[in-house]
């Protein structure tokens, strides 16, 4: 009997294979978002654009992603979703194809708009896994996946600047749409069959995602932290290729793809999040990353002349980000099991408008007050975060804790 043919119950365990599988195709997707940031002097050198403008692909892309988590990520909770992520995952290729086709930047913004629309398939999948995982489990089981997707953000930046310093900025959007083509494939065979999921109308399936943010205190207040930590990430990720291709770097852009794997230490830091949230120790995980993602910018700082504080601070920002975001979603997805990918969807949308928020900044200022600027607003960001974590230790006033929830530490 295949995977295809077997069907989905809740509770049942995922196998070490398939969680392996999950994990990879997650990255593989997500990387999707990535592949312009090493690139962006040459997209702008290619297109005639200043830094500003250039950058504006990567808000694009976040754009275009958090429309997916709104619009298309609910649908798993009324389609077959190994259905869904196939048919995802056919228009990831045709809009990276459209990608490597464009003409100018502003038909390139266009279809970087529906790669980050179509790179939702990962969070489909996610809760997914979600529903099959043991309660006990669960939170190291979505560390597992988030692995996967950190090591394609990471892999992700690695490889367009190879590819780029090989073959062009744009070859790396063709090899992308054919990887696409086989993950397609692969998981219509692998995924696990569903029965028929509720009938619910779509627009009132998208606007119970939405719903969910005034009816979950909890959600609302991991929803912040996302959108804050993510924020950080981007203005960190958007404006460091122009930092590195300048004085007094002048790197390549094959060298700066390889700053991508600098932050593999955010690897470890997934791992050890999912344990601590399966321990109920999810707030004391929250004020640790907290601390970490404005600290990072102090070190970053340095970076605009200093290797080694550059280096360092990447690390740090890339361990308080996949902190924050393990730890997040390890609860988030114990509030509604029946609701998964929906508060998954809204929370992923607060995410994604965090950072766009922030590469949309991080370009202007940039472009205004060029490294020092981009440091004082990253801190900025991750002290909003560490500022409502030590609220709500300090003023137990700040909202009623919500009760325990599958072992999790609710509290903001």
């Amino acid at each position: 009997m295949t995977a295809a043919a077997r069907s989905t119950q809740p509770g049942e365990q995922l196998s070490r294979s398939l969680v392996t599988l999950i994990a990879v195709a997650t990255g593989a997707v997500v990387a999707n978002l990535y592949y312009a940031q090493p690139v962006l002097h040459l997209v702008a050198h290619d297109f005639h654009s200043g830094s500003g403008l250039a950058s504006l692909i990567i808000t694009a892309t976040q754009v275009g992603y958090a429309a997916g988590l709104l619009l298309v990520v609910p649908l798993g909770d009324l389609h077959p979703r190994r259905l869904l992520v196939v048919r995802i995952f056919g228009v990831a290729a045709v809009a990276l194809v459209a990608c490597a086709l464009s003409p100018d930047i502003w038909v390139f913004g266009l279809a970087s708009i529906a790669v980050g629309t179509a790179s939702v398939a990962g969070q489909v999948m996610i809760p997914f896994a979600a529903d099959l995982a043991p309660p006990e489990r669960r939170g190291r089981i979505v560390a597992r996946i988030m692995t996967g997707l950190l090591l394609g953000i990471l892999l992700a930046r690695t490889v367009s600047g190879l590819v780029a310093e090989l073959a062009g900025w744009r070859a790396i959007y063709w090899f992308s749409a054919a990887l696409m083509v086989a993950f397609a494939a692969i998981l219509w065979r692998a995924l696990p069959a569903e029965g028929p999921r509720p009938h619910r109308a779509y627009w009132n399936l998208v606007g119970s995602s939405l719903r969910l943010l005034v009816d979950e205190p909890v959600l609302r207040r991991r929803a912040w932290h996302g959108a804050c930590a993510f924020a950080c990430f981007s203005v960190l990720w958007t404006t460091i290729a122009f930092l590195l291709s300048g004085a007094p770097y002048h790197y390549s852009s094959a060298v700066i793809g390889l700053f991508g794997l600098v932050g593999a230490g955010g690897i470890l830091a997934a791992n050890l999040a999912g344990k601590l949230a399966d321990a109920d120790r999810s707030t004391s995980a929250t004020l640790v990353a907290g601390v970490l993602l404005t600290g990072s910018f102090g070190l970053l700082w340095f970076g605009h002349s200093a290797l080694a504080a550059l280096i360092v601070g990447i690390v740090v920002l890339d361990v308080g980000t996949q902190g924050m975001q393990i730890t997040n979603q390890a609860i988030i997805y114990a509030l509604r099991p029946d609701a998964r990918s929906r508060i998954n969807s809204a929370y992923m949308v607060c995410y994604f408008i965090g950072g766009a928020a922030g590469s949309l900044t991080a370009g202007v200022v940039y472009g205004s007050h060029r490294w020092a600027g981009v440091c004082i607003l990253g801190a900025g960001f991750g002290a909003l975060s560490l500022a409502s974590t030590l609220y709500g230790r300090l003023r137990p006033s700040f909202g009623k804790p919500p009760p325990r929830v599958n072992r999790v530490r609710t509290s903001g």
